[in-house]
Formats: structure tokens, sequence, C-alpha cells
């Protein structure tokens, strides 16, 4: 038959209880001390008897382990600090280990530290080198070819701008054969100049032997010239 369930109320009887007192303080003791070992934890075990006598374990020491539970449980803020304080020590040391393997990486990119490699990884290295390569010059094409179209913009702006300063020359060379006087007129001031007309009023004076009537004289007396 197995052992029967023990009911969990206060044994009366003195003796009974002080040899169960024993027995389970010392089970207690043992299985806290297991849990600091096996698991790799920080426990403290306090036990007093009826008697007022004190029994305790403490893995790293009861007094260590108590200041810890002060700290954490009545100092919430200073627990907070210390937990971020660890938060940032791990993000440094993952920033740290990812610099030093960004360095390993390019100083394998430019051909140093290459013995430690196997040949699966000089052939990654090989076909990270052989893109980029070509990326390079892919873009050194494109950028050539840019260039070119800039200079035949500008030689066509040029070539256009020349090509109206001589249309503007030439129409400007053929105005002035235009306006240019014939060679017959070279001298404009030795042509003969002609009668010339006279307004206002003269007195007339009839020339000897001429065959004009006085009255006609009289009366183109403002045409002196015509009559001359």
């Amino acid at each position: 038959m197995g052992r029967g369930r023990v009911e969990l109320k206060r044994i009366e009887n003195k003796i009974n209880r002080q040899v169960t007192f024993s027995k389970r303080r010392n089970g207690l003791l043992k299985k806290a001390y297991e849990l600091s070992v096996l698991c790799d934890a920080e426990v403290a075990l306090i036990i007093f008897s009826s008697r007022g006598k004190v029994y305790e374990f403490g893995s790293a020491g009861t007094t260590k382990t108590l200041e810890r539970y002060q700290r954490c449980c009545f100092n919430p803020r200073d627990n907070s600090i210390e937990r971020e304080t660890q938060n940032w020590y791990q993000e440094v040391a993952k920033l740290k280990a990812k610099y030093e393997s960004l360095q390993r990486t390019q100083r394998h990119l430019l051909g140093e530290d290459l013995g430690p490699l196997s040949v699966k990884e000089l052939q990654n290295l090989e076909k990270q080198l052989e893109g980029a390569l070509a990326l390079a010059r892919q873009r050194k094409t494109q950028i050539m070819l840019e260039q070119m179209e800039d200079l035949r913009k500008k030689l066509e702006a040029e070539g256009q701008s020349l090509a109206i300063q001589d249309l503007w020359n030439s129409g400007a060379a053929d105005g002035n054969d235009n306006f240019a006087l014939h060679p017959s007129q070279s001298h404009p001031l030795d042509c003969d100049p002609g009668p010339v007309l006279q307004i206002g009023y003269h007195h007339f004076f009839q020339a000897e032997g001429s065959s004009v009537p006085r009255s006609m004289a009289i009366e183109t007396n403002f045409t002196q010239g015509w009559i001359l």
C-alpha cells in the first residue's frame, strides 16, 4: 500500500512536530542547494524554528542575497538603470563585432589577410570583386556617353551661332552694295543743277532783243527762272 496523503495542519503532538520539522528542514536545505548547483541560481534560505533558532543557506551568501533583494524591491529605478546599462553594453558589443567584421571584409577586398580563407570563401570574394568591377565599368561608360552628348550639343550650338553670324554678315554686305553710288555719280556735286525755282517777288527787267511780250513777263514775274 502506498503512503496516504498527509493533511496539512498543525501537528498537535510536540514530539512528532519536532521530528517532522527536523526532517523537512533538512530536505528543504538540500533542495535549495541542488537548485543553486543545477540551475546556477542564487538561492538564499532562512528558517526560524518555533523556539527562535535560525537556520539559513545562501549560495552566494545570505547577506549579499538580501542586499540584492532590497535593491530590486525597494529601488526599482536603480534596477531599471542597471538593466538599461546592461542593454547598452550588449549593444556596444554587437556594434564592435560588426565593425570588426566589416574591417575584415575590407581587408579581404583589398587582397589582405587572405590566408585563413577557405576555397569557398575565396570564390565568393572573387564573385564580389567581379560584380563590383562590372558595375564600375558600366558607370564609367555611362559618364563618358553623357560627356560626349554634352560636347555634341555644345558644338551644334556653336555651329548654329557661326552660321547665323555668317548669314548676317553676308546680308549686310549685300545691303551695302545696293546702296553704293554709281561710278558716274562718284562726285554728285559736279552735275548740272538745272533750272532754279525762285519763290517771291522780284523786279523784272526785260533783256535786250527779247521777243517775250511785257504783259507775259509781268504775269510770269514769279517764274523768272523759266524765262531766263
